[in-house]
């Protein structure tokens, strides 16, 4: 009989504890839920990774490409560029030579070279240095009047008498660029004259200010003159003049009928 009572008493303690380990499992878990989660600290923009360009705030496109090139969006040129003193081991493909007294440069692609030790730095060209076609990438732009040609903070202007390109110093106006002047030379009304490559208002009238030009200089025919101000037979020299100035714009992707 004691035996009996002794493990209904045992039996009971059981229960009891039982009951007490989840009474306190559930006010752990009600505790649990009821808990509101910290705050989450404000997000912020990642940081650039190396060799990936850093955007700057208001900008559309980053001042400098993965490559460590730099943007040079002024007159909205929008082309990145090797930073003036870069060191390169070799020249890239399709280089051309030039030559002021003793010094070398080399072209390509709107960027200047000059040798340093073993390999070549990038450099401003000095004024003067004549190129037969411009860089693949170029802006026109207006200044005073005459159609200037930049890329990588260089402007070219149009030689007639040495059929180039030259590179000249920063017109003092260079930040006051204005619209092609509605009386800059034109070609004669009897041409017809398409853009080809889709060139802009202001390539095509810069084109034509320099095939007049040009055209004028090898003619001595000057449409905007009374009879072109030439002696002897203006007819002829309109002639000559218009397939010298035809062939200037064809060469510059024009169709001209």
């Amino acid at each position: 009989m004691n035996y009996k009572i002794a493990l209904l008493s045992a039996s009971l303690l059981l229960s009891g504890a039982a009951a007490a380990i989840s009474a306190a499992a559930d006010e752990h878990d009600r505790g649990r839920v009821e808990q509101r989660p910290a705050p989450r600290p404000e997000a912020r923009p990642p940081a650039a990774a190396p060799g990936r360009p850093a955007f700057r705030p208001g900008s559309e496109r980053p001042s400098m490409d993965g490559r460590g090139q730099v943007l040079d969006g002024r007159y909205n040129h929008g082309r990145y560029y090797p930073p003036t003193g870069s060191i390169r081991p070799s020249l890239p493909d399709g280089y051309r030579p030039y030559y002021r007294g003793r010094d070398r440069f080399y072209f390509s692609g709107g960027i200047w070279y000059a040798p340093r030790g073993p390999g070549f730095v990038v450099v401003a060209p000095p004024p003067g240095l004549v190129i037969s076609v411009l860089p693949p990438y170029y802006s026109t732009v207006w200044l005073g009047g005459v159609p200037y040609y930049y890329a990588d903070n260089v402007y070219y202007t149009w030689q007639p008498d040495q059929n180039g390109y030259s590179v000249v110093d920063a017109p003092d106006d260079a930040d006051a660029p204005s619209p092609p002047p509605d009386s800059a030379p034109s070609a004669p009304d009897d041409l017809m004259i398409y853009p080809k490559n889709g060139q802009s208002k202001e390539q095509q009238a810069a084109d034509q200010f320099e095939c007049n030009n040009w055209a004028k200089g090898q003619t001595g025919f000057d449409p905007t003159q009374p009879a072109g101000g030439v002696a002897g037979n203006p007819e002829a020299a309109r002639g000559n003049y218009n397939r010298a100035i035809s062939a200037c714009l064809q060469g510059r992707s024009y169709q001209v009928n």
